[in-house]
């Protein structure tokens, strides 16, 4: 087999060399567009990159405050409710209407305690037990001591007493 003799005539020489010629400047070409656009995606990315750094700043800083909102919020809260309950009244034989009238009672002497900061509150909740251990109510003509069970501090204060026969 041999090649066949193109290089005598001038025609297929000129095409061969000019689809060589083009091959090499359509290369070219290709090999300087492709870089131009990824210079372009590189320098997209690194923007982007950098725009996200910064968001990613400022959202730890909008975190950071809003976590210190919150504690404050928090550490200011107010006592908006106070609730009480006593346990053992079935204990003595006492009604449902006369629990209720000492709860009342007892909830008339600490509603001053509302609109009050909760740390205010809790910082004083040996004097509040205190004052609720010695309260003596009369139910049914009979004398009774208080005792406390346990004091919720949120923002609605549950206290839940025992009642002890004098």
């Amino acid at each position: 087999m041999r090649v066949p003799p193109y290089y005598r005539e001038p025609g297929w020489q000129r095409f061969f060399a000019g689809v060589a010629i083009g091959g090499i400047i359509g290369w070219l070409v290709f090999l300087y567009m492709f870089g131009i656009l990824q210079e372009k995606q590189i320098q997209k990315i690194s923007n982007q990159k950098e725009v996200i750094g910064d968001l990613m700043d400022r959202n730890e800083i909008w975190e950071e405050d809003y976590e210190k909102l919150n504690e404050e919020a928090e550490r200011k809260l107010k006592v908006q409710e106070v609730q009480v309950a006593i346990l053992n009244g079935s204990r003595y034989r006492l009604d449902h209407l006369s629990i209720a009238e000492a709860e009342d009672a007892i909830h008339d002497d600490f509603a001053s305690l509302i609109a009050k900061d909760v740390e205010t509150i809790y910082n004083g909740k040996a004097l509040l037990k205190k004052s609720i251990e010695n309260k003596v109510i009369e139910i049914n003509k009979k004398r009774y001591k208080l005792e406390v069970a346990e004091i919720l501090f949120y923002t609605n204060m549950n206290i839940e007493v025992r009642l002890v026969r004098l």
